[in-house]
């Protein structure tokens, strides 16, 4: 019998194109700024099976409104939902399935679009029209299969601004810029593997030469699940380099959860009955900061028991953490936050207040409680989805929907949503996919990145693993062209690899300095302005924004010429000229930190070398 998998994971990769939007003729750009704005409430409908989903109401349950943005060139009447779709972008079609090909799946006839509902207030229509393209593909990395499940077509969402009590501001320059959809079935087994799948996935969607770069333009939501536990999704997670970090800390948080099932299961814990009771007269002289505030703004203290969950919302050194996890589904109500019984007394909650609770509850040493400070109705919803939430841990691991932070952990967002948010979309007829269509598109194919990187190898002649890198990172085109622009072949490859990658893991953006700067700033190194040893400094500065001599005149790499060099080595070597002459030439290497020091970049590291020599060979005559 074969061992059961740590791990299952898939992936579902969200990727813009550089089109038009996808059913109207609207730029598809984004602005930093909007003008105007109207006010909608959304609300849930059944889907096609005639229920109307968990997702969709739990939001709905938030009570929230929405404000809308216009913005020029991005926004018209189909945006406002004023006026039906126009005709599905063609460009945008015929990259799906130029994608699909490349992934060798089936492809269907016809392609219907349906609406996936979304009352967040991410699309005015309360829906999002998505299309399925083809089905049951593959991707190969390390020698793996990997499936894929679907290609889908899909709109774009608009872009969230700020939010302000229940009302949020949304941006509609984003929305209805197309979007691929990449499914993968849930064939990946380690962290690791997660990120090379997407990193494949993206060099394919990227070798098209269709879609958007930067922050923001693909975006991954990852769906893991381990033995006992149950699927979760990851919800529109940016950066690759977390991916792995995401998978990980999901695996533990479900082993957490499994364990604290395990614990109720021996308590024999049963459901808890929401019960809320009016503390806030026990409560009147606490002097916690919070419980004060709230009482100053006539709140309320409700409280509710929690029988046989003693020790799990944060117990085991902090190991047991279903505390935080009830804090995460109350948080969705408004509330800042809630108290419970395994982290009090602490926070001005003197131990006085808790015995007095645990009093008025009859708690046994396996009881908890769990409270929250706040006007009375908010603090009484955000309890009852607390307690929701410790109902569950009764089972186990819920679905849901979590959303990724930047230290590479989740917080709850909402319920996984199911098939009933789905239904078919009455305003965009059917589309054929016809055999001349697809014969126009067999003869175009674009090249697989790996054809790319065989390519950039023979062609320019640097190692196939430079060539992969630069394909890999979808900077293929802009070597080219600082190449054939300014014969800096090595440099380029060199500066696109491993300095691009050391400036990322400074969250430096090297890809935000326009190609028109690299290719000047690799002329300026052609004419020996500077040295490439320069190159990463001047980077960081053109990064944040100065010019390229303004950033030369800053940084002092004005170019020195072989005889203000010369001097500059010769007073160095008089420094420490008894250590030279004990060396002799052997003090080379020791001294060329100090030169390449004091010469900040102005000549390359060979030029300092051989100079360097030479006033060592004259002082020891």
């Amino acid at each position: 019998m074969s061992k059961e998998r740590e791990l299952k994971c898939g992936i579902e990769i969200h990727q813009q194109l550089d089109t038009k939007k996808l059913f109207c003729d609207c730029e598809s750009t984004l602005m930093d700024e909007g003008y105007g704005a109207f006010y909608r409430r959304l609300r849930p409908t059944a889907g096609e099976s005639g229920e109307i989903d968990r997702a969709a109401l739990a939001q709905y349950e938030k009570g929230e409104g929405f404000r809308y943005q216009c913005c020029e060139r991005c926004t018209c009447l189909c945006e406002l939902d004023e006026e039906p779709p126009h005709n599905v972008n063609e460009e945008a079609m015929d990259t799906s399935l130029t994608f699909s090909m490349m992934l060798n799946a089936n492809i269907v006839d016809e392609v219907h679009f349906m609406r996936k509902i979304a009352i967040d207030g991410s699309n005015t229509t309360g829906y999002q029209r998505t299309a399925l393209i083809s089905m049951d593909g593959a991707v190969e990395v390390n020698g793996k299969k990997i499936g894929i499940s679907s290609v889908c077509l899909e709109e774009d969402s608009a872009r969230k601004v700020e939010a302000s009590g229940n009302v949020v501001l949304w941006r509609m320059d984003r929305l209805g810029i197309p979007l691929i959809e990449v499914a993968t079935a849930p064939d990946m087994e380690t962290p690791e593997e997660v990120m090379e799948v997407a990193l494949r996935l993206g060099s394919i969607l990227r070798a098209t030469k269709k879609v958007k770069r930067g922050i923001g333009t693909i975006r991954e939501d990852i769906n893991i699940s381990i033995p006992g536990g149950a699927r979760v999704e990851i919800k529109g997670a940016q950066e690759l380099r977390l991916l792995p970090d995401y998978v990980r800390n999901e695996m533990e948080r479900q082993k957490m959860l499994i364990k604290i099932k395990s614990i109720l299961s021996e308590r024999k814990a049963k459901t808890v009955e929401f019960l809320p009771v009016d503390v806030t007269e026990m409560f009147s002289r606490s002097s916690s900061k919070v419980i004060k505030s709230a009482l100053s703004d006539k709140g309320k203290v409700i409280a509710v028991k929690l029988p046989g969950f003693a020790g799990v919302l944060n117990g085991d050194n902090g190991k047991l953490r279903l505390g935080s996890e009830m804090a995460q589904y109350a948080r969705t109500r408004g509330v800042k936050g809630i108290f419970h019984s395994d982290e009090l007394p602490n926070y001005g909650i003197e131990k006085e207040y808790v015995d007095a609770l645990r009093a008025h509850f009859k708690l046994s040493s396996e009881d908890a409680f769990v409270i929250c400070a706040e006007k009375e109705k908010k603090a009484t919803d955000a309890l009852k989805v607390a307690v929701m939430r410790a109902n569950f841990a009764i089972n186990g691991v819920p679905e849901e929907t979590r959303d990724p932070l930047p230290d590479g952990t989740t917080r709850f967002s909402r319920p996984l949503p199911g098939a009933a948010r789905m239904y078919p979309e009455t305003d965009v007829p059917p589309i054929s996919i016809t055999e001349e269509r697809m014969k126009r598109l067999k003869e175009n194919m674009p090249e697989y990145p790996e054809e790319i990187a065989k390519r950039l190898g023979s062609t320019y002649g640097i190692n196939i693993q430079q060539a992969a890198q630069i394909v890999r990172q979808s900077r293929d085109e802009l070597f080219v062209k600082v190449a054939e622009k300014t014969g800096m072949t090595a440099a380029a490859a060199t500066t696109l690899t491993n300095t691009y990658t050391e400036l990322e893991r400074e969250n430096i953006d090297p890809d935000s300095i326009s190609e028109a700067k690299i290719i000047e700033l690799f002329k300026l190194l052609k004419e020996n302005k500077f040295s490439k040893e320069a190159l990463p400094s001047l980077l960081r500065e053109i990064a944040e924004g100065t010019e390229i001599k303004e950033a030369v005149c800053k940084l002092g790499l004005e170019a020195v010429d072989c005889g203000e060099a010369s001097k500059i080595i010769a007073s160095i070597i008089k420094e420490r000229e008894e250590f030279v002459r004990s060396k002799g030439m052997d003090a080379i290497g020791p001294l060329m930190g100090p030169v390449m020091a004091a010469l900040r970049g102005k000549i390359d590291g060979k030029q300092a070398n051989e100079l360097l020599a030479q006033e060592i060979k004259k002082l020891m005559g």
